[in-house]
């Protein structure tokens, strides 16, 4: 039997309301309603489910692919846990934290019996996701993981481009990137709520400077990926991510939150509507970014500009027009790029794919989850 129809099985009985055919009213042929009726809990919901059923391995952790490819990725499975992270605090349901905690061993085994990776990026993701664990759940095991790999991700940073953190531990490729380097700010920022080292908000400031100096654009305040990728000392301005703009919005927001300094709250705005702009964007839907590692850089755009909406105290113009652009690309995968009843999101949000990597799935679940929390706040209707 296959680890995904096995996990069906054992999923905790929590889940098994959800067994039926997820919430769908329309619209459609034969469906008869002016306006769908979206019930962002259920949906939410049945994405989660989705998740669970389609992508979970028995050895405890997600599958690349819902189509048979049982490949552990350390940096999807990272974002898994940040999206269970997500349930957990929609439903504070201990069968998900069970599903948390199996992931968290499942991981250390699959990468070698630890958690210390190659890539100085992959474990900042689960850095973060950690923190997120231990603040919603208050189990210090996730703590624990998140200040080993903290403590091991400083080790990357030297004076090569004048800062910065390397991407990988091979640094005689002097490859730097916003993805080394903006969510260590995160992680830097948040990690004083935890330990309230002093220490920590230095290194925030010090890579948020350095980010910004190296890798966004002054004007726009396009985040650029990397410097050095191609061996030529330069920054690479022709290889642009969702991602990259969302994690240094997140930046922005954590350092703004830190100090209450304002120049970081302003550029954390200019970034996200250069983002929403038409640089990656389709008439204001996210475009398609690949598959692979390219389906989850989207949802990461999401999660920041859910963290700006909810944590940067910005104006109500400014929180709408965001929350709008969430609603409709959250309304858009719904209707146009989900596979039902299975729950099976599509790389590109406008059109339906039985199969789908697990990366793609983890960017629908994002902005379902936004949805969700966009309606809870009163946001949109």
């Amino acid at each position: 039997m296959k680890a995904k129809y096995l996990s069906i099985l054992l999923l905790p009985l929590a889940f098994t309301a959800c067994l039926k055919e997820p919430v769908d009213d329309g619209p459609g042929p034969g469906a008869g309603k002016e306006r769908y009726v979206y019930n962002w809990p259920q949906i939410a919901d049945s994405a989660t489910q989705g998740l669970l059923n389609n992508y979970w391995n028995q050895d405890k952790y997600f599958n690349a692919n819902n189509s048979g490819n049982a490949t552990f990725n350390y940096w999807p499975n990272a974002h898994a846990l940040d999206v269970l992270v997500d349930a957990y605090i929609r439903k504070n349901d201990p069968a998900i934290k069970t599903r948390m905690d199996d992931l968290l061993a499942g991981m250390k085994v699959k990468n070698g019996n630890t958690y210390i990776n190659h890539f100085y990026d992959d474990m900042e993701w689960m850095t973060l996701a950690c923190l997120r664990a231990f603040e919603a759940t208050g189990d210090t095991k996730y703590k624990d993981v998140a200040v080993l790999l903290w403590n091991d991700i400083k080790g990357g940073w030297d004076d090569v481009w004048g800062g910065g953190i390397h991407w990988n531990k091979d640094k005689s490729k002097n490859y730097k990137n916003t993805p080394a380097n903006a969510p260590a700010c995160i992680i830097a920022a948040r990690m004083y709520g935890v330990t309230q080292n002093a220490d920590d908000i230095a290194w925030a400031k010090k890579i948020y400077d350095w980010q910004k100096s190296t890798l966004v654009d002054p004007v726009t305040g396009l985040v650029w990926d990397g410097i050095n990728q191609d061996g030529s000392g330069n920054v690479t301005k022709n290889w642009n991510f969702t991602y990259n703009q969302g994690v240094f919005i997140g930046a922005g927001v954590e350092l703004y939150k830190l100090t209450g300094q304002q120049v970081y709250l302003n550029d954390a705005l200019k970034t996200a509507n250069n983002a929403l702009g038409g640089t990656f964007t389709n008439a204001n839907i996210l475009k398609d970014e690949g598959a692979g590692d390219g389906g989850l850089f989207k949802g990461i755009l999401v999660r920041y500009l859910m963290l700006l909406i909810t944590d940067g105290g910005i104006s109500s113009t400014d929180a709408a027009k965001f929350a709008n652009f969430l609603q409709l690309n959250a309304e858009t995968l719904w209707v146009k790029g989900t596979a039902k009843p299975q729950v099976i999101f599509n790389k590109n949000w406008t059109t339906i794919a039985a199969n789908s990597d697990l990366t793609e799935q983890l960017s629908g679940e994002m902005v379902i989850d936004a949805a969700y929390h966009l309606k809870q706040m009163g946001l949109i209707k």
